[in-house]
């Protein structure tokens, strides 16, 4: 994926829409981060919410309302008036949660309009340096194959794209190997750190540091490309699983009722952001790699991954539970 230069084409609107974004904005934007702060998705927004700011002549308000694995900032968004002023950045959560949560109390899909896709955080394999002892993945299959059930990988939860990394590995890899779900990333990190867990796909944001300390060994990314982040370490497929990829995504969507036109206009404000200089050195500082898009394209994108994802949870039997 590449950052695309153009904002969507321009839809014919209504004359009460076409004077809404004429209008709009007039007052401070909420910016909805459905997690902690801290990660990677809230270090996305409150960079490029600063340019979205100078470019409206708004203040962009970061408002982290996290938990249920997201779903109580997203169902808050769903809920919201589609004026503009609200705008939420998310992940693979909006294709996972459905089949995840039973009862989610919105649809993914019509209660929301897509803007762009902002970036791709590769998921890396990692392993502690002084208690394993695996060079790479190749390693990692053979002693899983020999010892059936013995080692264990750890996740920031059930569904989270930490855990999905893990489950396509086991699949295609035909290994059995044990799923240790935590409450979050820092506390999993923690316990690889500490030797208690053998294995994580952990997100690149909080894994470099690690590795560049020596504590962890990178085996091997589970994006289709390398990353400028550790470009000396090899995708899942170069390292020997063929096809395999996992591309953790960042992406903006806002009330399915906003106005067509506001929905264009801030696509371009964030496609314009994520050009600049000091935006493209922030992503990089965390691993992130940079991808824009039309909301048609990000439509698609979503509709692809919920029909991906939904197979994968089904096929492995995975609950938020």
């Amino acid at each position: 994926m590449t950052l695309s230069l153009c904002a969507g084409a321009q839809a014919q609107t209504s004359g009460s829409s076409a004077q809404a974004a004429q209008d709009w904005p007039n007052k401070p934007i909420r910016w909805i981060v459905p997690f902690p702060p801290g990660g990677a998705m809230d270090v996305i927004a409150r960079a490029l919410g600063g340019k979205v700011s100078q470019s409206l002549g708004q203040s962009v308000v970061i408002e982290n309302k996290a938990g249920a694995g997201g779903n109580i900032g997203t169902d808050f968004v769903a809920k919201s008036a589609g004026d503009g002023y609200t705008m939420m950045i998310t992940s693979i959560g909006m294709a996972t949660n459905r089949f995840l949560y039973p009862k989610l109390s919105y649809d993914p899909v019509k209660d929301f309009a897509p803007v762009s896709l902002l970036a791709v955080v590769p998921n890396v394999l990692v392993a502690n340096t002084v208690k394993n002892s695996a060079q790479s993945v190749s390693e990692v299959i053979a002693l899983a194959k020999a010892n059936p059930s013995k080692f264990t990988y750890a996740s920031a939860g059930n569904g989270t794209s930490i855990h999905l990394a893990g489950e396509v590995f086991t699949s295609m890899a035909h290994v059995d190997m044990v799923h240790v779900p935590y409450r979050g990333g820092a506390p999993a990190v923690t316990d690889l750190l500490g030797g208690q867990v053998d294995y994580m796909f952990d997100s690149i944001t909080s894994a470099k540091p690690h590795i560049v300390s020596g504590k962890l060994r990178a085996l091997a990314l589970t994006t289709a490309k390398r990353s400028s982040a550790l470009p000396n370490v090899p995708t899942m497929a170069e390292a020997g699983i063929a096809g395999y990829e996992v591309s953790p995504w960042f992406a903006v969507f806002m009330p399915a009722s906003t106005p067509k036109p506001i929905v264009l206009k801030m696509n371009t404000v964030l496609l314009d952001a994520m050009r600049q200089a000091d935006i493209k050195a922030r992503f990089e500082s965390i691993g992130a790699e940079s991808v824009g898009s039309t909301p048609e394209e990000l439509a698609k994108h979503l509709n692809l991954e919920i029909a991906r994802w939904g197979k994968v949870i089904a096929e492995r039997k995975i609950t938020a539970d």
